[in-house]
């Protein structure tokens, strides 16, 4: 079957969305994934189909109620790891996407409006994850953004297996910079830039080491804290 997830969500048709494209998209057709996006509101039992409330002890916003989110979680026979998609969370990095990837099934909670009811997180073991310190107008854009970086290291999504290996933080490093043709170029506001002669040498040896070389010093420059651990 594939690696699945299923999503608990107020928005079902934001999906797949960018997941049905390229890669991403050909591997949903080849069945190498699959989703399930459940309507959280189909749960709820008044006639406007509500699933927030105003929170306990006064504030902005309102929270999502945690009888509907439930509700909605129980309904899925096979949940398997339950995340909660939320910028209090551990933030994301290639490392977990490498163990979230190699595991099936999945749910992702999609929060909306102020926030979830603490009761059914810690109810349901749900652990959260954010994508990056700020703050979105829900979950969907983050549930998105966790299930490509799965999705590209599951078997046979990627072209070239080897690529995946090279990339930003897949070695603990940001990426080395990429050359292509024509090995001249001549900009259109006047200015020439040239292949790296080293590249064009053919001694392989000599650019991985100008690749690892140029690898650390953009980490160095950009990234400190990746290479605080190895120094």
């Amino acid at each position: 079957m594939g690696w699945h997830v299923t999503l608990l969500t107020l928005f079902p048709d934001m999906f797949p969305a960018m997941l049905g494209q390229s890669l991403a998209g050909k591997a949903l057709e080849d069945g190498k994934w699959s989703y399930h996006a459940v309507n959280m509101r189909d749960f709820a039992t008044d006639t406007h189909r509500t699933v927030d409330d105003t929170p306990y002890g006064g504030g902005a916003g309102m929270v999502m109620r945690p009888d509907i989110i439930e509700k909605a979680l129980l309904s899925v026979e096979k949940p398997g790891r339950r995340i909660y998609l939320s910028p209090r969370g551990r933030v994301l990095d290639q490392a977990l996407v490498t163990e979230l990837a190699a595991q099936s099934p999945l749910t992702l909670l999609c929060g909306r409006y102020e926030g979830i009811d603490q009761r059914v997180l810690d109810a349901h073991h749900f652990e959260e994850i954010s994508i990056g310190d700020y703050v979105l107008s829900g979950g969907e854009p983050a549930a998105m953004i966790l299930m490509d970086a799965c999705i590209r290291l599951l078997p046979g999504v990627m072209g070239n297996e080897e690529t995946s290996g090279e990339e930003s933080f897949a070695n603990g490093l940001l990426e080395y910079p990429h050359y292509t043709r024509p090995a001249q170029w001549d900009s259109l506001i006047g200015r020439s830039y040239d292949v790296p002669e080293i590249l064009r040498s053919g001694d392989h040896e000599k650019i991985r080491q100008w690749r690892h070389a140029k690898a650390r010093e953009i980490t160095r420059a950009r990234r400190p804290d990746l290479l605080a651990e190895d120094e």
